[in-house]
């Protein structure tokens, strides 16, 4: 660390790691002694580290880089998720490091390990954390990374890609040509240096069109964290034929729903059912990845066909998603509101395959959000349009 900072910075960096950022700007912003511009970057990141990157805040000399890159790195949880798929073997390689995380999870999985990044302050923060955190199969290179390995007469056994999802104007992009790298034009070179190519792309991204423009993929992942979509990932292999797409969605408490779908078990005509004593919404990894109709078995219904909600009698507890108990259900008609929305003044509303967003359906009920109430709005197989007033359901709810 004192590579990074002065005694007194450092001091100052331990003294008030828990205090709030901006009082400590205000406070000392005329203070000679110390760095305050590095130190208020270092207690925050400390604080965002807290509950984003666990393994490196409950490690000693960890070094963080600037907001920006606090914000875009990946979190410990879906590093890890990357780390289960990777595979192993004798070496990998990140051509787009950025601050780390993904790489250092991964590399844990392997002999050695390299990290590439361009942004030389970025390097020298990874290259001194990879000490810290003990990672002694790791190097570190601060150079382009589709430059290096062009150069490159190395063979690895896996390379991982990040590409940059912002233009040169820094606006957000999500079209595979249009990240830098485009990895649909290096694709050739990368596969012939490597095994399996592991791709992070953006959770806005169409998962078919991505398999068809790569042309090479075996598997896709799509990554939620707490329902929350967050990534795209695609193994590729040279020749590749599809395997099989899985929906990850990473709960608060550790655990993580998995649900997949390969294309040699096509999914069968799920049953429909107006909604019966129980509602369930999957969860966004599942709905994103497509493969909700899969769940339409034995009990539990589907609503119709483009409703992605489902239904039973009897509550189904290990439900990839949003579990309800169903209080009533009516139709959008003025004698069906009026008697059925007596009295609630709030509630939490939620529209799937219906014509109306969220806002709009709040607005036109005059309920506003929030409360343990949950209205959920869709269309059934008859094209009726229906409210279900809802509660969440619990394993003692019948």
């Amino acid at each position: 660390m004192q590579d990074f900072f002065s005694a007194d910075t450092l001091a100052f960096i331990t003294t008030h790691q828990d205090d709030d950022v901006a009082k400590l700007a205000l406070k000392f912003s005329s203070a000679k002694e110390i760095d305050i511009r590095a130190a208020l970057q270092q207690i925050e990141g400390r604080q965002i580290a807290k509950a984003k990157l666990p393994t490196f805040a409950n490690t000693d000399n960890i070094v963080y880089p600037v907001k920006l890159s606090m914000e875009q790195c990946s979190s410990e949880k879906t590093a890890k998720y990357k780390q289960s798929i990777a595979g192993d073997g004798a070496s990998m390689i990140d051509l787009t490091s950025g601050f780390g995380i993904d790489f250092y999870f991964i590399s844990r999985n392997f002999k050695a390990a390299e990290y590439v990044e361009r942004n030389a302050e970025l390097c020298r923060i990874a290259s001194h954390n990879f000490k810290s955190l003990g990672a002694t199969n790791v190097s570190a290179t601060n150079a382009d990374g589709i430059e290096l390995i062009n150069a490159s007469t190395s063979h690895y056994d896996l390379v991982f890609l990040d590409p940059a999802r912002r233009d040169k104007n820094g606006k957000k992009t999500v079209e595979i040509k249009d990240c830098e790298p485009d990895v649909v034009a290096l694709k050739e070179t990368l596969l012939s240096k490597s095994d399996r190519l592991m791709l992070k792309l953006s959770p806005m991204l169409d998962i078919k069109s991505a398999v068809r423009d790569l042309g090479c993929v075996e598997e896709a992942h799509v990554v939620a964290v707490d329902n929350e979509c967050k990534e795209l990932l695609f193994i590729c292999r040279k020749d590749a034929e599809f395997k099989k797409i899985v929906a990850a969605n990473i709960k608060s408490d550790g655990s993580t729903e998995l649900m997949e779908s390969t294309s040699a078990s096509p999914t069968a005509c799920p049953t429909y059912s107006a909604p019966l004593a129980y509602l369930y919404e999957p969860n966004v990894a599942i709905l994103k990845a497509n493969i909700s109709d899969s769940l339409a078995t034995g009990k539990v219904k589907k609503i119709a066909p483009f409703s992605h909600l489902f239904t039973s009698d009897e509550l189904c507890e290990d439900f990839p998603g949003r579990r309800f108990e169903v209080e009533k259900t009516f139709t959008m008609n003025k004698k069906d509101l009026k008697e059925n929305l007596a009295g609630i003044t709030r509630a939490n509303i939620t529209c799937r395959n219906f014509p109306l967003q969220a806002d709009e359906l709040r607005k036109k009920l005059g309920i506003k959000d929030g409360g343990d109430k949950y209205i959920i709005a869709t269309t059934d197989e008859n094209n009726n349009h229906l409210l279900t007033i809802c509660r969440k359901a619990t394993a003692s709810a019948r």
